[in-house]
């Protein structure tokens, strides 16, 4: 059964979020910038060998990294503000939807989750009831056709408003923050606790699925002329829902492969050809020319659940529209000990709401088990 007795007054996030995995599109590449010294040390020869030739293209780096140090620097005050103006000034146009109502999960959905609720329940027995994709990669049904479409409605209204909008993250150009809109408190805060942490507690017991006490979510979006696709990465999570919400579109199926701690830095060296500082090897990715990946086509109102640090993208769509809610779940009881965007013991950061999911001190053993049965 869920036990609610997981309070935490305060989340944190990690000094390296200011200073790591800042993603290079045109050179598909993510980098760490602390100093321009240590850039160029770093990254210089890298760059060049995948087309950064010239001085101007590395200024060009250059410049667009430090802008999105910057950017993330303010980002705490900049969400506020954005915040305040939408509460004040913004009028949804179903303002039902911003409140988890147990109708707008599908049945099956609701299904999976109480048997994970039951006295009786085991990882054999769910797995009867969800479909298995490539491993430990799950997909069930999570809302019915009707809501993805008033979702959708609600967010293209928004979207079409003059309010100011965030960026949901340094990969996706195109999309909201739903916390900023105001969904966090009424509708994902209920739906980690009380649906989707009871199913990860049986599929995920191994890497914080049985304590997930915080959330980022946002919604992304992927159009012609705008984001196509979405390359090879990991999340700053310890557990991801993916759900395509629509609306008509062609191809744009996900792709899973390694956890990324399974991934072997010298791929990536023999394909750079290049003898570069330690700091960087975890930065690299493995060429996707070189990794086994399993394609995972992506249903409307289904859900994809998987680790966050499994390796994973988006192949462009190739006509229409879609729409994505994502929702990287957090566990403190796993990220206190070792961030999982920079391998470290994190530096603990001020943040706002739910932070990066980090919190001050380990969480006592009686209150870690969020989840038991």
């Amino acid at each position: 059964m869920l036990n609610n007795n997981c309070p935490v007054d305060k989340f944190y996030i990690c000094s390296c979020f200011c200073t790591d995995n800042i993603f290079l599109e045109n050179y598909k590449l993510h980098v760490r910038y602390v100093s321009e010294e240590q850039f160029k040390w770093d990254y210089k020869k890298i760059l060049g060998s995948i087309g950064c030739t010239t001085v101007t293209q590395f200024d060009v780096v250059l410049q667009k990294v430090r802008a999105e140090v910057e950017r993330r620097k303010s980002l705490s005050v900049k969400s506020e503000e954005r915040t305040a103006y939408i509460q004040k000034h913004y009028i949804p146009l179903y303002p039902h939807v911003y409140h988890l109502q147990e109708e707008y999960l599908a049945p099956e959905f609701i299904q999976i989750v109480q048997y994970s609720l039951s006295n009786s329940a085991t990882l054999d027995g769910l797995l009867k009831l969800i479909q298995s994709e490539t491993a430990r990669v799950y997909r069930f049904p999570v809302f019915t056709n009707e809501f993805c479409h008033k979702l959708i409605e609600e967010l293209e209204h928004f979207e079409e408003s003059d309010t100011p909008k965030g960026r949901p993250n340094t990969m996706n150009n195109y999309g909201i923050l739903l916390n900023e809109l105001g969904f966090d408190d009424t509708f994902i805060s209920p739906l980690r606790e009380r649906y989707l942490s009871p199913v990860a507690s049986l599929l995920y017991p191994d890497c914080g699925g049985k304590c997930l006490d915080s959330h980022k979510a946002f919604v992304v979006k992927y159009a012609m002329n705008e984001d196509l696709d979405l390359s090879y990465h990991y999340d700053n999570a310890e557990v991801t829902l993916n759900v395509s919400l629509g609306k008509e579109f062609t191809e744009g199926n996900l792709y899973f492969g390694d956890m990324r701690q399974q991934q072997n830095p010298q791929m990536a060296l023999s394909q750079c050809a290049l003898t570069v500082h330690s700091a960087t090897l975890m930065m690299l990715q493995v060429p996707l020319s070189e990794t086994e990946c399993t394609e995972v086509e992506h249903r409307v109102a289904e859900g994809l659940l998987h680790r966050g640090q499994q390796m994973h993208g988006a192949l462009p769509i190739s006509s229409g529209l879609r729409w994505n809610l994502i929702i990287w779940m957090r566990s403190s009881q796993e990220r206190n000990r070792l961030c999982p965007m920079c391998n470290k013991k994190p530096t603990l950061v001020e943040g706002d709401g739910f932070a990066d999911g980090f919190t001050k001190g380990d969480v006592p053993g009686e209150r870690a088990l969020c989840v038991l049965h």
